[in-house]
């Protein structure tokens, strides 16, 4: 019999970075939690990084996931918010990868076929596809039903061969 992989998605932010974690056994995904972790938008911008790391830090040590999936940030009209953005998301990567675990990064609109079914979708379609993939799901916001899609997203793509070919 083979054991369940427990996974956490991140939703990286640098106001808040969200964060779900599952199990997933073959096509079923069991729900064990999930939440945010917030910075301090009156800190400068490497206490805020710092406060998102020891968030996440905290979270892979509370919850032991196996692996982690993370999703690629998207370039807006604003440089100045895509740089900072991107500054989250090396921390969400960072984080599990100091951790020892493997990192997976998914396009927003592979995470939202994933879970809604079609490359586009709004946060509403979102939210309630995840509450009927995983029905235990609670979230405390947005980020945090976002990070579960993320790694809903990774459990259905875990086992594709270019998954286990970087695996090996």
């Amino acid at each position: 019999m083979k054991e369940a992989i427990r996974i956490i998605g991140i939703d990286p932010g640098l106001r808040n970075t969200g964060w779900g974690v599952i199990d997933s056994l073959g096509n079923s995904l069991r729900f064990v939690a999930s939440g945010t972790v917030k910075s301090d938008n009156k800190l400068d911008l490497a206490s805020r990084l710092n406060q998102l790391y020891d968030g996440l830090e905290t979270v892979l040590h509370q919850f032991q996931p196996f692996e982690a999936a993370v999703e690629n940030t998207f370039v807006n009209k604003d440089a100045t918010a895509t740089l900072k953005l991107g500054q989250a998301r090396g921390i969400a990567m960072l984080a599990p990868a100091r951790a020892g675990l493997r990192v997976a990064e998914y396009a927003p609109n592979a995470v939202k076929k994933a879970v809604i079914g079609v490359g586009h979708g709004d946060k509403k379609q979102i939210l309630m596809m995840v509450k009927m993939l995983i029905p235990k799901a609670t979230f405390d916001s947005d980020h945090a039903a976002d990070a579960l899609a993320i790694a809903i997203c990774h459990a259905h793509h875990r086992t594709s061969p270019e998954w286990r070919m970087a695996a090996e």
